[in-house]
């Protein structure tokens, strides 16, 4: 579903307007906005002179509340952002705090509750993901000049919307039975054809602003790569409800996707970001996550039982000092004969050892799946990892290869036809509490 986080700018279609002149402005749809093709400016236009504060329907957002949601982008890029583009992200970001605003009220409107514990629910989930506990992602999070708020109200926002969507809009599309078969016939006739499991941005955009939208697109494919997180810029920028889950589209194939979006992800190596790409109603930010064929078994969706052994480092050694105890590691887990014999091995090194069944190999990093479907029960990998995170190797216990590939899902496709509905209503619908939202700039 494509519920937005950017605000459709009126503003920004009569600046740019108001900026063109002679055969410029003859490209200008000026009728649709009444605007005369040869104009004249009074006084100086100055961007600012507005403040990054704004009131939403009476509900205040302070130029705090933007800097520590402006933080936690800057945190996904590790800092690696110019000035003039901090300026841009600023900007950005407050159009997104607008829209969130919006979702909430309506959501309170329609008495829709998200209870303070769902939050810090989802919150622990994000801290434990960053390896740390709710009390330790705070403090985190106040070093990098952001706050637990400012998540808790991203999140809100999510489970917010997803709920008035839920309640006005959901329940209203239905997708048919023939439709859904008529998509699983085409796919087993097309056995063997290349599915993709793609991540994307969606901005909207209008023929007003579609420069505008195209220079936003532009700038964050700048910082993508750049190495900028995808998953973090979906979160923040997309209009798409994929945005909770970075983005993440799944395992997709062309024939479901928009012609120009089609083309993009055949053209694609695995990891590569492209864009923007128009699309109707915006433009599209993509990132080839992974490919794999249809209906066709693949090597990588074998499932493997693993061994573990891993070694840490204290804090503050340097590369020479580990370089002994790494080289002792090595030698001494090439002497691994099979998983009865790695534990044994393990405790001579002071090595920690962790079980890991049912590990499938297309899960795991690019670099590793290589290495593990060319290694035969018993054997190892070599060590990886770094001084921080520890080194480690994998011993393969056992594997179980597919012995076919998985036909298409009936109950999966029907998802995604609803979701594509879903995503079109829900577009219009945020549109709609834009056009009568009252924000007043400070």
């Amino acid at each position: 579903m494509r519920a937005g986080l950017f605000l459709a700018g009126a503003l920004i279609a009569g600046a740019a307007v108001a900026q063109q002149t002679g055969e410029e402005a003859a490209d200008v749809p000026a009728t649709k906005l009444d605007v005369p093709k040869n104009l004249t400016v009074f006084g100086k236009s100055d961007p600012n002179v507005y403040k990054a504060t704004a009131i939403v329907n009476g509900e205040i957002i302070t130029s705090t509340d933007v800097e520590h949601r402006l933080a936690l982008v800057l945190l996904a890029n590790q800092g690696r952002v110019s000035a003039e583009e901090r300026e841009r992200l600023r900007l950005q970001v407050l159009r997104n705090l607008i829209d969130e605003t919006l979702q909430i009220q309506e959501a309170k409107a329609a008495e829709v509750e998200v209870k303070p514990e769902e939050v810090n629910q989802r919150y622990a989930a994000v801290a434990q993901n960053f390896k740390r506990t709710p009390q330790q992602m705070d403090i985190y999070l106040r070093d990098q000049g952001s706050s637990a708020r400012s998540i808790k109200r991203q999140i809100e926002g999510e489970l917010a919307w997803q709920r008035v969507l839920g309640r006005k809009i959901t329940p209203f599309v239905n997708v048919g039975q023939e439709e859904v078969q008529s998509i699983i016939d085409r796919l087993n006739a097309s056995k063997g054809a290349k599915e993709y499991r793609l991540g994307e941005i969606f901005l909207s955009g209008t023929p007003e602003t579609m420069q505008e939208t195209m220079q936003n697109g532009q700038r964050i494919l700048q910082q993508l790569q750049q190495g900028g997180s995808f998953q973090a810029y979906a979160r923040q920028f997309s209009e798409a409800s994929t945005a909770a889950v970075g983005g993440d589209l799944g395992w997709i194939r062309t024939a479901q996707l928009p012609e120009a979006l089609a083309e993009a992800a055949q053209n694609m190596r695995v990891g590569q970001v492209a864009g923007p790409i128009p699309v109707p109603g915006g433009v599209s930010i993509l990132v080839l996550v992974d490919e794999r064929q249809v209906l066709t078994a693949d090597p990588r969706d074998a499932v493997l039982s693993l061994k573990q052994l891993a070694i840490t480092f204290p804090k503050g050694m340097t590369q020479a000092q580990a370089g002994p105890q790494v080289a002792k590691f090595a030698e001494e887990t090439k002497k691994i004969t099979g998983c009865g014999s790695a534990k044994p091995i393990a405790d001579t090194l002071g090595a920690e050892v962790v079980d890991n069944d049912q590990v499938r190999v297309r899960d795991l990093p690019p670099q590793l799946q290589e290495i593990l479907l060319n290694l035969q029960v018993g054997q190892t990998t070599q060590p990886f990892g770094s001084l921080e995170d520890g080194v480690r190797v994998l011993v393969l216990c056992g594997r179980d290869d597919p012995e076919s590939a998985n036909g298409p899902s009936f109950d999966r496709i029907m998802a995604q036809l609803e979701d594509e509905r879903i995503n079109r209503r829900a577009q219009r619908y945020l549109r709609d509490l834009r056009r009568d939202a009252v924000v007043d700039y400070q």
